[in-house]
């Protein structure tokens, strides 16, 4: 059984006075093309006088419309969720064979479907097409092409947390060699577009589990369970639909990944939306993430301690076979086979 992690996000808006809320729209409920099987989900609204209607934007995302019918001292917005962290391979698909290679094109049908993912209107600058020209005139594998795009941009872009509202501009991150991951996730649009490719802007929750054990060179992976709102970029591949691009880290989309929604544009994606009369606002923000089930597993026989201990004797003892110069084969066990019942 794969561990269930139960994710609590809350956020709060408490306001001086009783003040006039337009319409919020709130996009926080797990995306249908989400693979992160997900077990239960609420989204609890406070003050509790309010209307809500769940519906699907044009891009199929879930949103909840608010509505408030008189004046509020506070705004507070809280999901519950419990996925269940069942390993994805994120290269478990197959492409259709015009789509085994970069560069391949969209049959017209497809490509009038994906016209907003191509969309190439945002604005560039000079340090945008000198990095796109790296990545142009080059032929290879599909995804071995995307594997080395997103490589790119985790190793070229410095990531920073920015708490700044909006998304750089794609010269802007550029430019400064850094960003916060919508901006890294923004400029990975830009240029899968530019490079004929559909892509989306994609907004989730990122869950992190620490590794169960540690690796022979030490710790790897996430210290502490970890959980935060998260952007990435997805790009649409023929035969295997839309797969998941993170250029913060360089990886593909797994596990971990659950998008809320995803849109042609960032504002489109953007968690909560509306306005407020203009006043003093107290902002708050929380998220955690929880074990709640966990099976024993034969990789967890030893604590941390112990490992340190299994590994460090596996290192004396290499270091002792290698100064010695002792090396060791693998052969097959010698086997006789009568010639009268060769089956016996």
């Amino acid at each position: 059984m794969a561990i269930k992690a139960a994710l609590f996000h809350r956020t709060s808006y408490r306001y001086e006075r009783p003040v006039a809320l337009s319409a919020h729209v709130i996009r926080l409920r797990p995306a249908p093309h989400c693979r992160t099987p997900i077990e239960s989900y609420s989204l609890r609204i406070t003050p509790a006088e309010h209307f809500i209607n769940w519906q699907q934007d044009p891009h199929g995302n879930y949103l909840a419309r608010i509505v408030f019918p008189e004046k509020v001292r506070e705004f507070t917005v809280e999901v519950d969720l419990v996925a269940e962290m069942t390993v994805i391979n994120p290269f478990d698909f197959f492409l259709d064979t015009e789509a085994d290679n970069f560069p391949f094109s969209y049959d017209a049908a497809l490509k009038n479907d994906l016209a907003p993912y191509l969309d190439v209107s945002e604005a560039v600058g000079p340090c945008f097409e000198a990095y796109l020209k790296t990545f142009e005139g080059i032929k290879k594998q599909t995804v071995q092409y995307l594997v080395g795009v997103n490589n790119s941009l985790q190793k070229d872009i410095r990531y920073l947390i920015r708490l700044e509202p909006g998304v750089q501009s794609p010269e802007e991150t550029l430019s400064k060699k850094s960003g916060s991951c919508r901006d890294s996730a923004w400029l990975m649009v830009n240029l899968l577009r530019r490079l004929g490719l559909a892509a989306r802007f994609a907004s989730g929750y990122l869950i992190q589990l620490r590794p169960d054990q540690k690796s022979l060179d030490g710790p790897s992976g996430a210290e502490h369970d970890f959980t935060d709102l998260h952007a990435w970029a997805e790009v649409f591949l023929p035969g295997a639909g839309w797969v998941g691009l993170d250029p913060t880290s360089g990886l593909f989309a797994g596990e971990g990944h659950i998008p809320l929604a995803c849109a042609p544009h960032p504002t489109s994606a953007a968690p909560i939306t509306g306005s407020a009369e203009v006043v003093k606002t107290d902002f708050g923000f929380d998220m955690k993430v929880t074990r709640v089930a966990e099976a024993p597993r034969v990789t967890l026989p030893y604590d941390d301690a112990a490992w340190d201990k299994v590994n460090a004797l596996g290192k004396l003892i290499d270091g002792r076979l290698e100064s010695d110069d002792v090396r060791l084969t693998m052969g097959g066990e010698p086997t006789f086979v009568s010639i009268d019942n060769p089956d016996g």
